[in-house]
């Protein structure tokens, strides 16, 4: 279906929001790729806050048209689909597991703030920990003091305890 003039402009308005808000775009090749693959997808990347968009490429080039991922326009060929997300690794993670599922989805490159990424750094990103996996780790680290003091203070009482139901027990004797 051919948009009108009106309708592009739209279109590249609310790209253009998306890619403003955006640290990673990871584009990828998805010729011969199922609907039903695609939807599975997209249903994948919403549940980790990514926005996955199948566009024209000259629309997704107006669309990133001086931002920092302006490099990617070389890149911009063939049937594409793009993946932006505010977490650097989350779009990379969600693109990368469908690709080795599915042989038809093909990674092309990807791009970080001014700074552009071909298929191999997209794999590398994807293999990073996700922004919530590494606050969970931050979380656990910060914690384990607290724990072991815990711990601790709750062992001399303990002991105490264990003690007293020694003595207990040989008075008994």
């Amino acid at each position: 279906m051919a948009l009108n003039l009106d309708q592009k402009k739209e279109v590249v308005a609310g790209v253009s929001a998306e890619v403003a808000g955006a640290q990673v775009i990871v584009i990828a090749e998805n010729r011969g790729l199922e609907v039903g693959d695609v939807t599975r997808l997209r249903a994948q990347a919403r549940e980790q806050g990514v926005y996955l968009r199948v566009l024209k490429n000259t629309l997704a080039r107006r669309a990133v048209e001086g931002t920092p991922f302006e490099g990617l326009a070389k890149e911009m060929t063939g049937p594409l689909l793009y993946g932006m997300s505010t977490d650097p690794v989350s779009a990379a993670k969600v693109v990368q597991d469908f690709a080795k599922g599915n042989d038809k989805l093909v990674i092309k490159g990807g791009a970080l703030a001014n700074h552009v990424l071909d298929a191999a750094g997209v794999k590398a990103l994807a293999s990073m920990p996700s922004r919530d996996e590494l606050l969970a780790s931050l979380l656990g680290t910060m914690q384990a003091p607290v724990v072991k003091f815990v711990q601790t203070l709750n062992e001399v009482p303990g002991k105490f305890v264990r003690t007293l139901a020694a003595l207990r027990d040989k008075q008994a004797a």
